[in-house]
């Protein structure tokens, strides 16, 4: 496991790799798709008002920015994937409307106060998710998430959709996704407590995207260390 966690942790670092010194609350939500397909992002608020009308397009490449309210927000992110481009709402969507969808969980807060995250696979996996905070204003901010896609090789009885999600089981999930959350009581194993950061990115299909296969073999090697994650500004 522990050489499993230094791959991850060093893949995450493609993703983020240096911190900016400025101190401000967390105001703004990017969701970025790098994924080779378009996904509609579904941003659902569990404390706090909406910040989405949630009929966003995002095709290969492409970025949306939203703002978080003044007062305390909590909610999700999820990427649904093969929905039908000529419906507005989104409709008929393959994957990612409901379970089984990998979620980003996020919590913000004033200036000054602590942001939380996480990368959710308890409800299953439908596209690699990272979260990556910007513009910190101090404490452990650590990229977390799943670089890997896990629908390759995902055990066939946990198939969904014709391959397009993966049910489980955690113990698949886990042990290529260590910085993931794959039960309710799960925590991931690297400090956090990221302070003000001014920007919290969600990334859909990262560029270090791996098949679980490779995951697997490369942390077999263990020849990385476990090092600390910091997020790019």
């Amino acid at each position: 496991m522990a050489s499993a966690l230094a791959f991850v942790a060093v893949l995450l670092a493609a993703a983020a790799a240096a911190t900016s010194p400025a101190a401000v609350a967390a105001t703004t939500l990017t969701i970025q798709n790098l994924c080779p397909h378009p996904v509609w992002p579904l941003v659902t608020p569990t404390s706090g008002q909406p910040i989405s009308d949630n009929t966003a397009r995002l095709d290969p490449n492409s970025l949306i920015s939203l703002a978080f309210p003044p007062t305390p927000w909590s909610g999700r992110v999820a990427a649904r994937t093969g929905c039908d481009a000529a419906a507005s709402p989104p409709a008929g969507c393959e994957t990612g409307a409901s379970p089984p969808s990998t979620v980003a969980q996020l919590s913000v807060h004033g200036s000054g106060d602590v942001a939380a995250y996480s990368v959710s696979l308890v409800d299953g996996f439908n596209v690699p998710v990272v979260v990556s905070p910007q513009a910190v204003g101090g404490g452990q901010c650590p990229a977390l998430g799943c670089v890997v896609d896990l629908n390759c090789d995902c055990p066939p009885g946990q198939r969904f959709s014709d391959g397009a999600a993966c049910r489980g089981p955690p113990e698949y999930f886990k042990g290529r996704c260590p910085l993931t959350r794959t039960t309710p009581g799960d925590v991931e194993p690297v400090p956090q407590s990221c302070r003000s950061p001014g920007e919290l990115k969600v990334i859909f299909c990262p560029p270090t995207m791996l098949t679980a296969a490779a995951a697997a073999a490369a942390a077999a090697a263990g020849d990385m260390l476990i090092r600390t994650v910091v997020a790019s500004s």
